[in-house]
């Protein structure tokens, strides 16, 4: 009660109720309202950019692909800015323990990776502006970048390598759980979450796998939940070996969820099997990992995608697609180019890319070299 006071009392001095949470008192007067990610970045001075220099190379996204393209890059003496989003490590950075990376026979977690990756990229110089989202991609070289809060960068080149993002089943209330007892990845801080008790990991994939196996191994016991009738189609063999040989993870295949209870936060589920049969059962967390959709609704008038949204990329772009473009090359685009000259897509957001972490980072790696040919190009 009196914590209750005090916070009330504190929302009083700054003229704000409840109504304009969340609230953030930036440099101890600056009261910030429903704050979008950029007015929190620009609030603490995070990522202050130069809108005047034309950069070699601008990366938007900070996973596996993008932070491997900055490496590289900045490595081999190229100006380089990444643009992320939210925090890095994309997608990946939410598995709890990569188990197939090469390197780490006991694995490692996403967000190590992403961190370690991150250090590496801004040891060699490059730049990293975080809490920034692209809003549109201008078609002409010097390619503009739209940011929020009106800012505009530029660069010679583009690696779009912003990923997915997590796909969210038709549940009624789900968004009313988000967080508080539904979560889109699995580590130490969800994990922390259910401590104890029971959980339940839907989907099929890899992540979904992963997550299984990672919160098994806290005593609990995992329900995991397909649509399809197995794991064979979606998910990696030692994954699925590992799941059935842990006692503590049940696996139903052809069922799904189809409510969520609870008030404050989540405080039951009830899911149908194949048979039309219903159980409802008091479980406090579910992990989705039910599978993602690209990052490309900023892309639409600028590069060509196919009909799933992804960049197509390379051989992947006929005739059609590059007069379409008004392509001003003689030569086709190279690997890994887009529709765009100098404007390059890799990682989970290209179209008919391998879904590993260890791809991504292969795919901006070898990127690099592209992109020092298009430089080379437009110099000349």
């Amino acid at each position: 009660m009196e914590r209750d006071t005090a916070v009330q009392e504190t929302l009083d001095k700054f003229g704000v109720g409840v109504e304009d949470v969340p609230v953030l008192i930036c440099r101890g007067t600056q009261v910030l309202r429903k704050p979008t990610i950029e007015d929190v970045a620009d609030c603490l001075g995070l990522s202050d950019l130069n809108e005047t220099v034309v950069r070699d190379l601008a990366v938007i996204g900070a996973g596996p692909a993008g932070l491997s393209t900055a490496v590289y890059a900045a490595s081999e003496g190229l100006d380089v800015l990444v643009i992320e989003a939210r925090s890095p490590g994309g997608q990946a950075g939410s598995s709890s323990r990569i188990e197939n990376y090469l390197g780490f026979p006991t694995g490692v977690s996403g967000q190590t990776l992403a961190s370690s990756a991150l250090v590496q990229a801004e040891k060699f110089g490059a730049e990293l502006a975080v809490a920034r989202t692209v809003s549109r991609l201008g078609c002409d070289r010097p390619y503009r970048l739209e940011l929020g809060a009106g800012i505009v960068v530029q660069s010679r080149s583009i690696v779009i390598a912003t990923g997915v993002k997590y796909r969210k089943p038709d549940l009624p209330d789900l968004a009313r759980f988000e967080g508080v007892g539904v979560y889109y990845g699995a580590t130490q801080v969800e994990a922390l979450f259910c401590r104890g008790e029971d959980v339940i990991v839907v989907g099929g994939g890899n992540s979904a796998g992963q997550a299984a196996v990672f919160l098994s191994e806290a005593g609990r016991n995992v329900t995991m939940m397909v649509r399809g009738s197995g794991l064979a189609q979606s998910m990696s063999r030692y994954l699925i070996r590992r799941i059935q040989e842990t006692p503590n993870i049940t696996l139903l295949t052809n069922t799904r969820l189809v409510a969520l209870q609870g008030d404050s936060r989540l405080g039951g589920v009830t899911w149908r099997d194949g048979q039309g049969v219903e159980t409802t059962a008091d479980i406090r967390h579910v992990f989705m990992m039910t599978g993602a959709d690209p990052n490309t609704a900023w892309l639409q008038d600028c590069v060509a995608l196919d009909g799933q949204g992804y960049v197509r990329t390379g051989s992947d772009l006929d005739a059609a697609v590059l007069a379409e473009a008004r392509w001003p090359f003689a030569r086709p685009p190279l690997l890994f180019e887009t529709s765009r000259p100098g404007v390059f897509a890799i990682g989970d957001v290209r179209a008919n890319s391998v879904k590993r972490v260890a791809a991504a980072v292969g795919e901006g790696s070898v990127c690099v070299q592209l992109v020092h040919k298009v430089l080379a190009e437009s110099v000349a």
